[in-house]
């Protein structure tokens, strides 16, 4: 009798002293996303150090997270950080886990000489707009094959569509003007690209994948709800 008595307070005592889950023990762990890996985690998997600035992924990856509701796996990063002669332009898979672009990328003309530092949403301020962008269709215009974009932030970019804000490629996009210049030419406010690598870019990103064109600017991060 002594023996069940002895048993049965060890259990009791046991049960108190290590609980095997609790309500809020089990909402906290609902909130942990496990399917995500961490940023820091995936720009050393993407081997994207001395590529890739990370405050520009953190933000990129951050918003992918968030706006990726058709689940497509590219994400492309324009880093408007860097400068016009340095290739700012970032094509990635994050499903693979792969690099598929890097290149140079043209700024509006009046956001900037060589860096770009002003932003607009606003129609013929022929300068260009930071944040998160879908893409969608391609058409021939006048700057040849491009690709259409939907901005995603609202006072941001959303005018992009008024703007006729498109990716597409131009000649002063090139080393060649860089060399002669010391800058890439701009354009009126399109993130335009070597001629060259227009339409591989275009055709391997239409079509609903996200864009995001990052600058660490204080206005843009004080008003975007995305990252």
């Amino acid at each position: 009798m002594r023996i069940i008595l002895l048993s049965t307070l060890f259990f009791v005592f046991s049960a108190l002293s290590f609980p095997t889950g609790t309500k809020e023990s089990k909402k906290d762990i609902s909130k942990i996303d496990f399917s995500s890996p961490a940023p820091e985690l995936l720009y050393k998997e993407m081997k994207l150090e001395g590529l890739v600035h990370f405050d520009a992924f953190k933000a990129a990856y951050t918003g992918y997270k968030k706006l990726n509701n058709q689940n497509n796996s590219l994400l492309t990063l324009i880093d408007f950080n860097l400068p016009s002669t340095e290739k700012r332009m970032y094509v990635l898979d994050m499903a693979q886990k792969e690099v598929l672009f890097v290149t140079y990328v043209s700024h509006g003309r009046n956001s900037g000489e060589n860096y770009a530092t002003s932003f607009s949403n606003r129609n013929g301020s022929h300068q260009s707009s930071l944040g998160f962008y879908r893409t969608a269709g391609t058409y021939q215009g006048g700057n040849g094959y491009s690709l259409l974009l939907d901005g995603l932030e609202k006072g941001i970019n959303d005018q992009a569509r008024p703007r006729a804000i498109v990716i597409h490629g131009a000649d002063y996009c090139s080393e060649a003007v860089i060399r002669s210049s010391g800058r890439l030419g701009r354009s009126f406010g399109c993130p335009a690209l070597p001629k060259e690598l227009a339409k591989p870019i275009i055709n391997t990103i239409k079509g609903g994948s996200l864009l995001f064109i990052y600058a660490n600017q204080t206005d843009y991060l004080a008003m975007s709800e995305v990252i």
